[in-house]
């Protein structure tokens, strides 16, 4: 068993979470200022991703830019990891590759706890994304801990490139935002992997 075979009622049996899907984890969102250089790149690029119309277009033309841009302005802060081997527990099924990870440190050549945040890129599904990244937010949060390092919440993304639709896992309450934000508001977007980084 691997991240991607997990279920939403697989993950509420075998780690006890209790799922929220009507919250609004961000009712007030800082908008990111965005970059010349990024609104062209999307502006050039988002088409193309469509057109191709696979997950490694869209995760290459349009989510590797925008967590790009956020490793760009944080670069002190916090690492970014593509691709990456990611297994924590074979027992419990946590293993597998995540699309991206984002830590808590500049350290960029090996993962290191604090992990704050999951990105999965999917096609065109956001909903059969989202056990694979709740899976991953687990295998964040028992790595953390395993690390000493404590960090109250895990948040995960799952995105078609267009689409974005946040959740975040609190002790073993997982919550789902009620909102899915569009790439043609990167502000939006950006602004609120901002305030979880920081």
């Amino acid at each position: 068993m691997s991240y991607k075979d997990f279920t939403i009622n697989s993950l509420k049996e075998k780690f006890k979470l209790n799922f929220f899907y009507d919250v609004c984890l961000f009712p007030e969102i800082v908008e990111y200022k965005i970059p010349d250089y990024l609104k062209l790149l999307l502006e050039r690029y988002i088409f193309l991703a469509l057109a191709i119309d696979t997950e490694k277009a869209r995760s290459e033309y349009i989510i590797a830019p925008v967590l790009g841009e956020l490793k760009w302005n944080y670069k002190n802060k916090i690492s970014l990891f593509s691709g990456n081997v990611f297994n924590v527990d074979e027992k419990l099924g946590l293993t597998g590759i995540c699309d991206y990870l984002i830590s808590r440190t500049p350290e960029q050549y090996t993962i290191t706890a604090p992990i704050i945040i999951l990105v999965e890129a999917k096609n065109d599904n956001i909903k059969s994304g989202v056990p694979q990244c709740v899976a991953e937010m687990v295998a964040a949060q028992i790595f953390n801990q395993n690390q000493n390092n404590s960090v109250e919440d895990i948040y995960g993304v799952v995105s078609t490139g267009t689409n974005w639709k946040f959740l975040k896992l609190s002790g073993s309450n997982l919550y789902v935002d009620v909102i899915e934000y569009y790439i043609d508001t990167p502000e939006k977007i950006l602004g609120i992997l901002s305030a979880i980084t920081n």
